[in-house]
């Protein structure tokens, strides 16, 4: 016997199994291997690459570049993020991370989208290896650039300690931000 539900109680019922699954998606059953996230954050790399000269001339002066290859975002009024990536310092990796952030408000969907943070200082990438619980917007100032953006951030008076880029969303969920996202080292 199937059972319709209707758009209401389809709703209620995607929230539901996303306040479920969320937490799960950081387990260690869910968690990737060193060796996965080096992979698909040489290819987050590329791609953002290809779309920004600007991102590649950044990353050669960065101290430290941190790549979440792939964020998953999710939300029926209440929503979620989760993520795994790898700080890279002079080209060889360092540490792995996860980043997860959390929302209620107006929003429902599901996306996922690459996030690269640029440390630009010695002093931004230091306080981001020591601190044990690292947070966009409140640990460190932060600029965030959009995706394909031509613009050179270099030409500014001062440079942002931190450069974040947003890149490569696919999804059906709006609302991109990177206040207020939590970075936790993982064991690996």
């Amino acid at each position: 016997m199937k059972m319709r539900l209707s758009g209401s109680r389809s709703a209620l019922a995607f929230a539901l199994l996303l306040l479920v699954s969320v937490p799960f998606l950081g387990s260690p059953a869910f968690a990737k291997s060193a060796e996965q996230i080096d992979a698909e954050a040489n290819q987050a790399l590329q791609t953002l690459f290809a779309e920004s000269s600007a991102a590649e001339e950044l990353s050669a002066k960065a101290k430290g570049i941190l790549v979440f290859p792939e964020i998953k975002k999710g939300g029926v009024i209440v929503g979620g993020e989760y993520g795994e990536g790898v700080l890279r310092v002079n080209g060889k990796s360092q540490g792995y991370y996860s980043s997860a952030s959390g929302s209620v408000g107006l929003q429902l969907g599901f996306s996922v989208r690459s996030l690269v943070f640029m440390f630009m200082t010695e002093d931004a990438l230091k306080k981001f290896t020591s601190s044990k619980g690292w947070e966009a917007g409140v640990d460190a100032q932060v600029v965030a650039v959009e995706s394909g953006a031509t613009g050179s951030i270099d030409t500014m008076n001062t440079q942002p300690p931190v450069i974040a880029y947003n890149f490569g969303e696919k999804g059906l969920m709006a609302g991109v931000s990177v206040e207020g996202t939590k970075v936790d080292k993982l064991d690996r």
